[in-house]
């Protein structure tokens, strides 16, 4: 196993190609109380066998462009695809209902991450956390605005449920979407690792802090803050996550101190994203 840093570096606004510099951040902009926008798709929850396997389709096709051996056996419904800590998410086009795009939830809420079959995460990325895996959308340019509906959808679950940190371990070169949204690395800077959970297929381990999404991301003038942050997307339906209930204050992994405190500090290093 490779051996662990203690901290991570800061995202960089200025060196992240989706953002430009600036001296002075735009004022705050109410969350989600903005204009509604209608999307060519919905995103659900993932409820019952039937729409699973429509989740498996768009999930083993997205995988086989990519890494077919590894998505031979994906139309079968995997252990995590059932957690009662997560979810599985569809997207469906609403011309014909085909799905166009899949994501998978998992919480720390009743068990580790997936990712931590693999790695130990360090001391710092501690509370409530939330992972995003088995990612997948259909090819091509209509694939992007899908994946970015997932993504949204992910945040604003973790917002309703105070998660504390997303994290996600993402090949090359998916990590670099990541790496415009303002994730950053867990471990070492633009560090692979291989996961032995994933055939050993390194993946760049990487972490978001929830709390400080809007304020980054505006002060950043992100591109994609309008579509977060402000515009309210009907067709994003999470009326059926389920609330995740974690233990009791003092076992709960999201009351062990705050992550500042519990970070090492100095140098170019910190320890929030």
């Amino acid at each position: 196993m490779p051996e662990k840093k203690q901290a991570i570096r800061s995202a960089d606004p200025t060196t992240t190609s989706s953002m430009r510099a600036v001296t002075a951040a735009p004022p705050a902009v109410p969350l989600w109380g903005g204009r509604e926008a209608r999307l060519p798709f919905t995103v659900r929850v993932v409820d019952d066998d039937e729409t699973l396997a429509r989740a498996l389709r768009i999930r083993q096709a997205a995988y086989q462009r990519h890494v077919p051996e590894f998505a031979r056996t994906m139309d079968q419904p995997e252990p995590y695809d059932r957690d009662p800590g997560g979810m599985v998410l569809l997207a469906e086009s609403k011309l014909d209902r085909s799905p166009v795009g899949t994501m998978r939830i998992q919480s720390n809420c009743y068990r580790p991450l997936a990712l931590e079959q693999s790695l130990e995460l360090p001391g710092w990325l501690s509370g409530r956390l939330v992972g995003a895996t088995r990612l997948g959308v259909e090819a091509g340019e209509p694939g992007r605005m899908v994946k970015l509906a997932l993504f949204k959808a992910f945040f604003l679950y973790c917002v309703r449920e105070r998660i504390d940190w997303m994290a996600i371990a993402a090949r090359t070169p998916l990590d670099r979407q990541y790496v415009a949204l303002l994730f950053c690395d867990v471990f070492g800077d633009k560090e692979f690792i291989p996961l032995a959970h994933a055939t050993n297929i390194p993946h760049r381990i990487m972490a978001f802090e929830v709390e400080t999404a809007e304020p980054r991301w505006r002060e950043a003038r992100h591109a994609l803050y309008d579509f977060i942050f402000v515009t309210r997307h009907p067709d994003i339906d999470l009326s059926t996550a389920p609330s995740l209930i974690w233990p009791d204050a003092a076992d709960s992994p999201g009351d062990q101190g705050s992550v500042a405190a519990s970070a090492p500090s100095g140098g170019a290093q910190a320890a929030r994203c």
